[in-house]
């Protein structure tokens, strides 16, 4: 199944994704990170912002993702993971995280993030660190949207990074329950 799922998003990102130029969107995101920085002026607000800005992305990429590959709805939390890892962040990043650390009741994982191309031409300042700025946050949002859209409520966070002075980057993704699916008021 998982290579099933690779295929598909490797099949998305040749031939269905408009690519724009990786530096322009690396130094934008950059940007609006140190922008974000001058007008909060405290990381975790910043980290708030940049998980609202993912969630409100995600929610609407989750649409794209399914009408760019045709992949059904998952049937449980492991498809869900391998669906993040190998067709979603390919599709929009060009990169595969790979999943590990599963907990016992299967209700949390980690993406593991070789590679996150956020990062490139990026280095925190130490007092970023220290006062726990996670600078890929909006990617904790965009999960979490998505994931919304498909009726599972999560908790989504950054365990490592890179920039922190980790070996890898490390989301950790939460089921917290499956939502009950709602007809929109009016749309009966």
């Amino acid at each position: 199944m998982a290579k099933q799922y690779k295929a598909i998003g490797e099949e998305a990102w040749k031939n269905n994704v408009e690519k724009v130029n990786a530096e322009l969107f690396i130094f934008t995101y950059g940007s609006l990170v140190v922008q974000l920085v001058k007008d909060y002026e405290d990381y975790g607000a910043v980290n708030k912002q940049l998980d609202k800005m993912g969630y409100n992305i995600g929610v609407r990429l989750i649409d794209d993702i399914l009408a760019r590959t045709g992949i059904d709805r998952c049937a449980d939390f492991h498809t869900t993971a391998e669906v993040i890892s190998k067709v979603g962040f390919r599709v929009f990043l060009n990169i595969a995280p790979s999943i590990a650390n599963w907990s016992a009741n299967a209700k949390e994982f980690s993406l593991i993030l070789e590679d996150n191309p956020l990062n490139d031409f990026c280095e925190l300042p130490p007092k970023a660190v220290q006062e726990g700025l996670w600078y890929s946050n909006v990617l904790c949002g965009v999960i979490r949207g998505a994931l919304e859209m498909m009726q599972m409520q999560t908790e989504v966070w950054f365990v490592r990074d890179v920039l922190r002075g980790d070996d890898v980057s490390e989301i950790r993704v939460k089921l917290v329950k499956v939502l009950d699916e709602e007809v929109p008021v009016g749309d009966e």
